[in-house]
């Protein structure tokens, strides 16, 4: 007698899979783009974005999506800086998924913003695993991580079009080599762009906003 087999993991990936191309759509109509934003915990998210608002305010109407599994810190502090954001609640849950993303999406509101940004979970493993219905992804990779990273950690450079290597300012600290960390990262993924940058004095920032100019412009005109 034969037992039959359920591909549960394979189906749930299918269906977010098919949920995430009707957002995009949805977005495409509605002229604004999604950023999907993943790291670790204390690379530097929050900062980055603080300097990228900072660069694109006066080209895009922005808004955040600050997604932890509990706690409201970050939505704050792009609201302090005059970002208009909101905070996501996960339920402990340790990634996003394509209705999640939705949900927030609609509270959002899409009618004022042309660059929605999603500052997913921090976690380089889960939120890599999600199709959120962004039109790009990218990740941040901060110096004190280590070069090896994706080494280690492969999916999230693999779906990434862009790496951040942030906290420039704190190289000479660290045992960190950026030959090899741009070589690992070009095994995962030829085409990923990278932009070392230093979201605490600016460093770099301009050539990760230009490129992130053109994507947006390149979606919504």
């Amino acid at each position: 007698m034969s037992v039959k087999i359920i591909e549960v993991k394979e189906s749930v990936f299918k269906n977010n899979n098919e949920r995430a191309d009707i957002l995009r759509k949805r977005l495409k109509d509605e002229k604004t783009f999604l950023l999907n934003l993943m790291s670790s915990p204390g690379s530097g998210k929050t900062t980055t974005l603080l300097r990228t608002c900072e660069l694109l305010k006066d080209k895009f109407k922005i808004g955040i999506m600050e997604a932890d599994i509990d706690g409201s810190v970050d939505a704050e502090t792009m609201k302090a800086a005059g970002v208009k954001s909101i905070q996501i609640h996960t339920g402990g849950m340790c990634h996003l998924d394509a209705d999640m993303t939705a949900q927030g999406i609609d509270e959002l509101g899409t009618s004022d913003v042309d660059l929605a940004v999603l500052e997913n979970v921090g976690n380089l493993v889960c939120p890599a695993e999600f199709d959120t219905g962004a039109v790009k992804n990218a990740c941040i990779l901060s110096i004190c991580e280590g070069h090896d990273k994706p080494l280690k950690y492969p999916l999230i450079f693999e779906t990434c079009d862009a790496m951040i290597i942030n906290k420039m300012d704190v190289m000479p600290y660290f045992n960190f080599d950026m030959d090899q960390v741009k070589e690992y990262a070009y095994k995962r993924n030829p085409n990923i762009k990278i932009f070392p940058i230093s979201a605490i004095n600016g460093e770099g920032v301009e050539a990760w906003t230009d490129w992130l100019t053109q994507q947006v412009n390149d979606w919504i005109n």
